[in-house]
């Protein structure tokens, strides 16, 4: 898991074989598409005994030559690990002869778990911090960290932000730019989303700089409005706080209206979560709960034992709480519950299908967005698709169904 390929204006190349995915996001972009390429050294044996170092010299000469990045990110893959080529030095020299950062991102697949890829985006992009100019960097100002801006929910986000009547100085990473991370460190505050993939360069940020951070989630109403509240009181503008309040209660209102129908359709339906991050999870329990549903199970990939005992609080007694389960447990738990629907992962579409139950995709691969007031109702609405749809009738899942007439 390494995010700095998410910078638009970026040259992501990897020194390995040619065989690795790339970019399977639905992040969107308001400019650059560079980061949608895939380039790589495609190591042959001769460079395994010999090194790489030439051949990645070589490559990174001709790809910034060619498309004028104003950075680049060398991702270093297991083999490279092994046979113990310097990227650091290769990186070096190519930046002092091109004029642009060129940055080493040390992502061997060995090296760990999500958490190390995590770990090694910050470490990169932590490099480019602090090497621009401030100037114009308002008093009022922050980053977005976390957001990879899926199907352009950034865009929504930062309009909040702007009319509130606070800058926003960097992107980190969704539609981001080089540029802005440079100058990241002359932000007044960090708002961090996905905690764990960017709460670790928060922190590096703290402790360098003295920027402060908060926690937040975009998804649903409820932690939409507590996220605009927090940032306002963090600048203690009585101003901004009337700009937010007014914002807020100006799209609960127009919200609460286009979710009664769903609301009244889905109420006592049955949901279950499993997503990657508990932070994710613990919004996802809030937004079922305002359109009247029950969700009857909710885990996560990398909680805490503080996580799950916060998400025990805030279900229903009863509620299965899982970490890190494998599919057959996720299947025995389904249909002990007999859902209504599922949340999670790709990977976990087959799951629900299989089962008979709907699905709501909630990872990076999605193309609606979700985040926001208005992300709330594509929620709602993609939630009453899959739970109504009259295909079910078709896959009896619950033994004490009745014979469809």
């Amino acid at each position: 898991e390494i995010y700095p390929l998410s910078l638009r204006d970026a040259l992501p190349i990897s020194i390995g074989c040619a065989v690795y995915t790339w970019d399977i996001r639905g992040a969107l972009s308001s400019g650059p598409e560079l980061h949608r390429l895939s380039f790589s050294t495609d190591l042959q044996e001769t460079d395994v005994i010999f090194g790489g170092e030439k051949k990645l010299t070589a490559a990174l000469r001709e790809l910034i030559e060619r498309h004028q990045p104003k950075a680049a990110f060398v991702y270093s893959t297991c083999i490279v690990g092994i046979i113990g080529d310097d990227l650091e030095a290769v990186c070096r020299n190519v930046e002092a002869e091109c004029k642009i950062p060129v940055i080493p991102v040390k992502s061997e697949g060995f090296k760990g778990n999500k958490r190390a890829g995590y770990q090694a985006a910050c470490d990169a992009l932590f490099r480019l911090i602090g090497t621009g100019d401030v100037t114009g960097v308002s008093k009022h100002s922050l980053n977005i960290l976390g957001d990879f801006n899926l199907a352009g929910e950034i865009w929504m986000i930062r309009e909040y932000y702007e009319r509130m009547g606070i800058q926003v100085v960097a992107n980190i990473t969704g539609d981001g730019r080089v540029g802005d991370i440079q100058r990241a460190h002359g932000a007044a505050l960090n708002v961090v989303q996905c905690s764990g993939s960017t709460m670790q360069l928060a922190n590096m940020m703290e402790e360098k700089y003295g920027i402060p951070s908060l926690r937040v989630s975009y998804f649903g109403i409820e932690d939409m409005a507590e996220a605009l509240y927090d940032i306002a009181r963090f600048f203690k503008d009585p101003e901004m706080m009337e700009r937010t309040k007014k914002i807020v209660e100006g799209e609960v209102k127009t919200l609460a209206v286009a979710l009664e129908p769903y609301r009244k359709a889905l109420a006592g339906k049955k949901a279950a979560i499993y997503v990657g991050g508990s932070f994710k999870a613990f919004s996802l329990v809030k937004a079922f709960r305002l359109i009247d549903m029950q969700v009857v199970m909710v885990g996560s990939q990398t909680g805490t034992k503080e996580d799950y005992e916060e998400l025990a609080a805030i279900t229903d007694p009863g509620t299965i709480i899982v970490d890190d389960s494998n599919p057959l447990e996720l299947t025995s738990f389904l249909t002990e519950k007999e859902v209504d629907i599922f949340v999670g992962g790709v990977k976990a579409r087959p799951i629900a299908y299989k089962l008979g139950i709907g699905f709501c995709d909630h990872n990076h691969e999605r193309k609606e967005a979700l985040a926001g007031f208005e992300g709330m109702l594509n929620f709602a609405q993609e939630v009453y698709s899959s739970v109504m749809s009259p295909v079910w009738q078709f896959v009896p899942r619950k033994k004490s169904a009745e014979p469809t007439r």
